[in-house]
């Protein structure tokens, strides 16, 4: 039962934007943010529930496998996109997670128009995709800081050498 609470997080775009209507409705402010999220680590948990912080109501978009791979290479992902999206929506602080196959997030981001898009702080505002589009709706860009020492490369590079 609890699994698929989990598993109906996980939504395509059409059921993504008749959930965010029925939160709009709800007052409820929402925060979109997106990466490939491979290794879920401490970083990225700590990034997700500051972006949660944000808003009332948290959407993470997560790279397809192709993208990820389009983005990282060849060796990439290491977990598949089947596993990322569930790992992510078995977090507290994640509300919903869609799928995108495209090189940015930027036709997830038109169609659902966040309240608050954010990113991890090596992403100048300037070059957060998208940002011009929120910040023209009256929305608001973050860049949240990375908790230093934590990456998917890192943990790669440390499971290779062990």
């Amino acid at each position: 039962m609890l699994f698929e609470k989990i598993q109906a997080k996980i939504q395509s775009l059409g059921q993504l934007l008749e959930t965010v209507q029925h939160w709009r409705s709800q007052g409820e402010r929402i925060v979109f943010t997106n990466g490939c999220f491979d290794i879920l680590h401490f970083g990225h948990v700590k990034y997700l529930a500051e972006a949660r912080d944000l808003g009332h109501r948290l959407i993470v978009g997560i790279n397809s496998d192709s993208s990820v791979s389009a983005l990282k290479g060849m060796n990439r992902p290491i977990q598949d996109e089947s596993s990322r999206t569930t790992i992510l929506a078995s977090l507290a602080c994640v509300d919903a997670v869609v799928l995108f196959e495209t090189e940015t997030p930027l036709p997830l981001i038109q169609a659902l128009m966040p309240d608050v898009l954010v990113k991890g702080g090596d992403w100048e505002i300037a070059k957060i995709v998208g940002a011009d589009l929120v910040l023209a709706n009256g929305g608001a860009v973050k860049n949240l800081s990375f908790a230093d020492g934590y990456s998917t490369t890192k943990i790669e590079q440390k499971i290779r050498n062990s």
